[in-house]
């Protein structure tokens, strides 16, 4: 039976990144700018590594082509023909992100060969006053929205919601979107990384240099009648469940352990991504193989492995296809 898969992470250096996911996690800052830290990732130049046991040194893309079914499962190999369909991301938003929207499936395809990006957020820790910018507030078209990028107004027509710890967001592609400063937040999406900007305060890179827009290409991705709704509050009760976001590309669910918990999933048919948000956690597989799961990181579960028991006092994310 495989293990339990820990791996390395890749800390992302950006503008308007923080030392929040460092302290979170219980580590050794990673640097003063640090906006993202990949906890699963296929995506080329950036793939997970195996960091622990049997397996340690191996890519994760290397692993699912050598075990395809045993770590992706059945149905989930077949639908994305052995491709590790998903990223899990940490974001602290020191500062505010740019106005951006992602393209979808087809539209992600014909230009750039890839996958759209549909993504969800859970709210970890917003400082007070946090906000996200979601959709729009007004009916928007093409020409009004090139208007208000033009004189700098665009934030004036989103949607503008202030956070709790516990809200999750759901951000479809084709949504116009912005994380404001304070988040920490957690991402799960779609194994891409196609952002496109319509907005950044004027804001220059490291270098220096004005970041670059994708006016015209967010024009064509953006749903126009997309009026976001209320972000949905879920913190599960001592020793409970609560699931948070189903979609078309993952099924996401919260759990608070309060001393033991056995998780059945030998009927899912797919990997199973944990992640602890709270607490110290052992996770322990029917073979009698254990991994410690601290607060701020990320295992993957491969489908092959029927359940899990997981001891301690905690809370995690469990994400599933």
């Amino acid at each position: 039976m495989l293990p339990v898969l820990e791996f390395t992470t890749y800390y992302k250096p950006v503008v308007w990144g923080g030392d929040r996911i460092a302290r979170f996690k219980g580590i050794p800052s990673q640097g003063p700018d640090i906006g993202e830290s990949w906890e699963i990732s296929p995506l080329p130049g950036h793939e997970s590594i195996v960091a622990a046991g049997p397996y340690a040194g191996i890519t994760l893309n290397a692993l699912v082509a050598k075990f395809p079914k045993e770590i992706l499962g059945n149905k989930v190999h077949e639908r994305y023909n052995g491709q590790f369909p998903l990223l899990v991301k940490i974001i602290d938003s020191n500062k505010d992100l740019s106005v951006q929207v992602h393209p979808d499936d087809n539209l992600a395809s014909t230009r750039h060969n890839a996958n759209g990006k549909t993504e969800m957020w859970y709210c970890v820790d917003p400082a007070p006053g946090a906000f996200l910018y979601l959709g729009f507030n007004r009916p928007m078209d093409p020409t009004t929205l090139r208007q208000m990028i033009a004189n700098n107004s665009l934030v004036d027509a989103l949607g503008k919601f202030h956070i709790r710890r516990g809200d999750t967001v759901y951000i479809p592609s084709g949504r116009i979107h912005a994380i404001g400063a304070g988040n920490l937040i957690v991402e799960i999406q779609q194994a891409s990384d196609i952002t496109y900007r319509l907005y950044d305060y004027g804001r220059r890179d490291f270098d220096g240099k004005l970041r670059d827009l994708h006016i015209e290409d967010s024009i064509e991705a953006i749903r126009y009648d997309d009026i976001a709704e209320l972000p949905i509050n879920i913190i599960p009760e001592k020793g409970e469940s609560a699931h948070l976001l189903t979609c078309e590309y993952f099924t996401t669910s919260i759990r608070d352990i309060d001393g033991r918990l056995n998780l059945d999933l030998h009927a899912l048919d797919s990997f199973t991504i944990l992640m602890a948000i709270a607490g110290s956690l052992t996770v322990k597989t029917p073979d009698g193989h254990t991994t410690t799961l601290n607060q701020g990181h990320t295992v993957l579960v491969p489908a092959v492995i029927p359940s899990v028991e997981i001891t301690g006092h905690g809370q995690i994310l469990t994400v599933n296809i």
